[in-house]
């Protein structure tokens, strides 16, 4: 449960396709320990704070799916579905259109399947984006990594790079105003949103755990986490 005394918000996306896991259904709804992806990711938010308003932002055509998975798991956790739109930047539009009625506050947005993001890594988000407007979770590379250029590649400094995870939290009339903005190419998640409508991005410490699942080989690791955590909460 969360300890702040500022209002939090959470608007969760999730919009592929599943065609790089290579499965029939979209990615979002495969099973992990019986239970869709997607519902292990709003349970996280739900556990940070059972009554803050979840937007979850879906394709119109698997609203329908996903509201009789809720049906066929019993599912509790109270959020807002909304359609999601032709890309990701007007699905966080319509997400945030959705909180139109709240003024202040933090938001956080997050991917849809990364349903093992930490209420430690939560927490921290939500409190420095209340603090300096803006908070993105990000892991420092363990690989080495090389810069292409045709057919030449170059070595380059790997701790001068992070992967970017989610949430990525900001000050709810800060995102709002940036994504009144003209979409562009440029825009690749909320970060890149907000930094160009001129607000410096501060990150925080994510976890390797905190994976966006992609791939066939992402689903076994979703199973190996998810039995660690049963394993160490049964201890």
């Amino acid at each position: 449960m969360q300890e702040q005394d500022f209002p939090t918000y959470a608007v969760v996306v999730a919009g592929g396709s599943g065609s790089r896991m290579q499965a029939q259904v979209p990615k979002q709804f495969l099973p992990v320990g019986g239970l869709p992806v997607l519902m292990h990711t709003l349970l996280r938010f739900q556990a940070y704070d059972a009554h803050m308003p979840i937007v979850l932002v879906l394709p119109a055509a698997e609203i329908p799916t996903w509201q009789e998975l809720c049906l066929q798991h019993d599912f509790k956790v109270k959020h807002n579905v909304v359609a999601g739109g032709k890309t990701r930047f007007q699905s966080v539009q319509n997400g945030l259109a959705a909180l139109r009625s709240f003024e202040d506050g933090v938001v956080a947005v997050h991917d849809g399947v990364r349903p093992f993001v930490t209420q430690e890594i939560i927490r921290t988000a939500f409190e420095t984006a209340h603090d300096k407007g803006t908070a993105v979770v990000t892991v420092p590379l363990k690989d080495s990594i090389r810069r292409v250029t045709g057919a030449a590649s170059k070595a380059v400094n790997r701790n001068a790079y992070r992967l970017v995870q989610t949430p990525q939290c900001f000050r709810l009339p800060l995102l709002r105003r940036a994504y009144e903005q003209t979409e562009s190419a440029q825009f690749t998640d909320d970060a890149s949103v907000v930094e160009k409508f001129g607000h410096k991005i501060h990150l925080v410490e994510g976890a390797y755990q905190n994976i966006k699942l992609t791939t066939p080989e992402d689903m076994l690791l979703a199973e190996a986490f998810l039995a660690a955590e049963q394993a160490g909460q049964k201890q």
